[in-house]
C-alpha cells in the first residue's frame, strides 16, 4: 500500500528539490511510468515517488484543459473539477477591471489563473494541500495569492466581486442540487447580501434555485462539442439579469439569450438540411428561441434535431444536407452502407435506444466514401438520415476527409 503524502511531502513536489524527478519522469514514455517506480522507490520515500508518478500522469491529461499543463500540479479531483483555460478566460473577462476579486474554494487554480491576468485576485480554499498547489500553479502571477482558510468565514465585505465553485460532492456523492453544495446556497446567498456582484459554478446539469432563476443570469458554457459548466452571474456582473444564455466557445464566442421552453414548431416533413443544436442550448432550454431565430422547425416532437430548407452557419447548430432518409433497419442500413461504399461513418443520435458503436459493428463499412448518419424519430418512425457534414471554415484534415465543404 503507498505510504500516505504529508504536507510536506507536496512542499517538496512543488519546490525545486522535486525538479529532477520530474523531468525525468515526463521525459519517458508514458507506458514505462510503472516500470520506473521502482528505480524512484530506490532514491525516494514511497509516497514522494508516488507523487511524481502521479504529478506527470496528470500532467499529460491536464493538456487538454490547460496550455501550461507541463508545469502545473494537480490533485486527481482537483483536474477534474477545474475550469478548463478557454472557460476560465471567458468567464474571467467579465471581471475585467475590477478591483479585489476574490475566488472562493479556489481549488488548483484554474478559475484564479485567468482571473489573475484581468487584476488582483485573491483565491481561498480550506483544502492546505489544495491551496499549496493552487499558489505553485500561480507563482508566475504577483497579481494574485493564495490563502487557505475556510471560505464561510471570510469577510467579502472589501471585495469588489468574487466568483465561488461549490463542492458537489459533500458526503461522498455528487449532487446537482445547490442547496446540498459547499458552500450550500444559503451561504452564497448570505455573500451576496454583503457584495452583490457574483459568479457562481454550477455543473452543467444542474437545476439552479428558483430565487437565482428569477435574479440571476444562467449561463451555459460549452467549448469542443461538450457543455462544460453553467454558471449564475450575480449583480452587474449579469448581461441579461432573469434570462438565460448558451454560449458556445470557438474561434469567437456565440451567445443565445432567451427564456427557457419556448415551443418549437413540428415539420410536415424533412427539409433538405438537419440540424444539431450545440449542447449548451439544450442544457439552457433554449431550443425555440435558436429555431426562432433561423426560422426553423423541429423534426419531430421527441427529437431535439431542427429541419429547414436552407444552410444556416450558426456555431451554436451542426449543419448536416440530407442525402437520404431510410427507415431505422439494421439489415436495410447495411446494405446501404455497402451499396455506396461507405468505410467512414459518423453516428449520431437523438430520442432513439440505439448503441451507436454496435451498429456501426454491425453495418461492417467498407469503401471510400464517408457519410453522417442521424438516428432519431421523424412523423412518429424510426429514422436514418444519411447525411453530408457541413463545415464553415477549413476544417482539420481529419474533418476534411469526413465532411462536405460548403462553397
Amino acid at each position: 500500500m503507498t505510504e500516505m503524502a504529508t504536507i510536506d511531502d507536496y512542499r517538496w513536489l512543488v519546490s525545486g528539490a522535486a525538479q529532477p524527478w520530474l523531468d525525468r519522469t515526463s521525459a519517458s514514455v508514458p507506458g514505462d511510468l510503472l516500470r520506473q517506480a521502482a528505480g524512484l522507490r530506490r532514491e525516494l520515500s514511497a509516497s514522494r515517488a508516488h507523487l511524481i508518478l502521479e504529478t506527470c500522469e496528470l500532467r499529460r491529461r491536464a493538456r487538454d484543459k490547460f496550455a501550461r499543463a507541463a508545469d502545473m500540479f494537480f490533485t486527481r479531483r482537483g483536474l477534474e473539477q477545474s475550469t478548463d483555460q478557454g472557460v476560465a478566460a471567458h468567464k474571467a473577462s467579465r471581471f475585467a477591471g475590477r478591483t479585489s476579486v476574490v475566488d472562493l474554494a479556489c481549488g488548483i487554480g484554474g478559475d484564479l489563473t485567468a482571473l489573475a491576468h484581468q487584476g488582483a485576485v485573491l483565491g481561498i480554499d480550506s483544502d492546505q494541500v489544495v491551496a499549496l498547489l493552487a499558489g505553485a500553479n500561480l507563482a508566475s502571477c504577483p497579481q494574485a495569492r493564495v490563502a487557505c482558510r475556510d471560505a464561510a468565514a471570510g469577510d467579502l465585505a472589501e471585495a469588489g466581486a468574487w466568483h465561488v465553485d461549490p463542492d458537489r460532492r459533500t458526503g461522498g456523492r455528487r449532487s446537482l442540487r445547490a442547496e446540498l453544495h459547499s458552500p450550500s446556497a444559503g451561504q452564497i446567498d448570505a455573500w451576496r447580501a454583503q457584495v452583490p456582484h457574483a459568479a457562481v459554478k454550477l455543473a452543467p446539469g444542474a437545476t439552479p434555485p428558483e430565487p437565482w432563476a428569477r435574479e440571476a443570469e444562467c449561463e451555459w458554457i460549452s467549448r469542443g462539442g461538450e457543455c462544460r459548466q453553467l454558471v449564475a452571474w450575480f449583480g452587474d456582473l449579469a448581461q441579461h439579469a432573469g434570462r438565460r444564455a448558451a454560449t458556445v466557445l470557438g474561434a469567437t464566442a456565440r451567445t443565445l439569450v432567451g427564456d427557457p421552453d419556448q415551443p418549437v414548431a413540428t415539420a410536415a416533413g424533412l427539409g433538405e438540411f438537419v440540424f444539431d443544436p450545440d449542447p449548451a442550448v439544450l442544457a439552457a432550454h433554449l431550443l425555440g428561441t435558436l429555431a426562432a431565430e433561423h426560422a426553423l422547425e423541429a423534426i419531430d416532437a421527441s427529437a431535439a434535431y431542427l429541419t429547414g430548407n436552407r444552410a444556416v452557419l450558426d456555431p451554436a447548430l451542426s449543419t448536416f444536407r440530407v442525402v437520404d432518409v431510410l427507415p431505422l433497419e439494421t439489415r436495410r442500413l447495411k446494405s446501404y452502407v455497402r451499396e455506396h461504399g461507405i468505410g467512414v461513418l459518423e453516428i449520431k443520435k437523438r430520442g432513439v435506444e440505439v448503441e451507436p458503436e454496435l451498429l456501426r459493428r454491425q453495418l461492417r463499412l467498407e469503401g471510400d466514401s464517408a457519410a453522417t448518419l442521424l438516428l432519431a424519430r421523424q412523423a412518429g418512425r424510426q429514422v436514418a438520415v444519411v447525411a453530408q457534414r457541413i463545415v464553415p471554415a477549413e476544417p482539420s484534415p481529419a474533418a476534411a476527409a469526413r465532411c462536405l465543404r460548403l462553397d
